[in-house]
């Protein structure tokens, strides 16, 4: 019997981290870490991204291949996507070059067929302020409430409509099985506390909630009224990176789902997040954005 396959819509860049030390860089990039995530978890994965002709892009494909991930190629006009984070100062600020803040996937045959048959769908930092964009891959989903799980994963940098990437992200959200809401997405938003989103986005239709906060743990709220919450776990060993441990949580729960299904009772659900928590807390542990697994685990 064949292993259930995942499809990850989204972004892949390179992430240029800049501090005291020097100039680090990684392939990164929400839904490459996702992707990546899913791979590293023993899940068939295939990521749909805009990626550059370039030296960057080949960093991005040896990265990708390295954790057997399939990679259905938008060439990027400009390149590939590159994501500076400046810490010499110490609070990061971060920009974006022009590729990145003209990202767009093109579906060829190749990426629709992946769509339709995938038994799950992901969709990581997406350009949800470009209508016609989400116009163009909701049409290649069938049966997204049951298949389409999705992470907003904003980033101001480059983003150009605040109000539109909100009103197409409820529009996707609401054709849902799975939403992924983190507490700094929540606040950039809507300017709103995590759980005021998390019940917005349930009264907009969303199948289930996923709600991330950081150090404070995880919630998760179901259309069948369940709801379950666990802390991070805890974990010897300093925190060293939290950069991808919202995109582990987010693999994690696709796993989670794929493994058992959606969760139909408070056991199930805190089980879920349980796990999830685990693999962030290790995330959280070493260096970059790619998901760990615990060790012994």
């Amino acid at each position: 019997m064949s292993k259930p396959t995942v499809v990850v819509v989204g972004d892949a860049l390179i992430d240029e981290l800049r501090g005291p030390e020097g100039i680090r860089e990684f392939a990164g990039g929400a839904a490459l870490n996702v992707a990546i995530g899913l791979a590293v978890l023993g899940v068939p994965t295939t990521l749909i991204a805009m990626v550059g002709e370039d030296a960057d892009g080949e960093t991005i494909k040896r990265a990708l291949t390295r954790h057997g991930v399939r990679l259905i190629q938008t060439v990027g006009p400009n390149g590939s996507s590159r994501a500076v984070s400046d810490r010499t100062d110490g609070e990061p600020r971060y920009t974006f070059n022009d590729a990145a803040r003209a990202r767009a996937v093109l579906l060829d045959d190749t990426a629709r067929a992946a769509l339709a048959t995938a038994d799950l769908v992901a969709i990581s930092c997406f350009p949800f302020d470009n209508t016609s964009q989400v116009d163009h891959v909701l049409s290649a989903i069938p049966n997204p409430e049951k298949r389409l799980v999705v992470d907003p994963n904003p980033r101001m940098g480059m983003m150009h409509d605040l109000a539109t990437f909100r009103t197409n992200f409820e529009r996707v959200a609401s054709r849902s099985l799975l939403v992924k809401i983190g507490d700094e997405d929540s606040q950039m938003l809507y300017g709103l506390p995590l759980e005021a989103v998390r019940s917005r986005l349930r009264e907009r239709g969303a199948g289930m909630v996923l709600a991330t906060a950081g150090r404070h743990g995880a919630s998760l709220v179901t259309s069948a009224g369940l709801s379950a919450s666990e802390p991070i776990a805890p974990m010897p060993g300093p925190v060293i990176d939290t950069m991808g441990a919202g995109d582990a949580t987010f693999s994690s729960t696709i796993v989670s789902i794929l493994d058992h299904g959606t969760p139909v009772s408070t056991v199930a659900a805190h089980d879920l997040l349980a796990r999830a928590m685990l693999i962030a807390a290790a995330t959280s542990r070493r260096e970059g954005a790619l998901l760990a697994v615990p060790d012994g685990r």
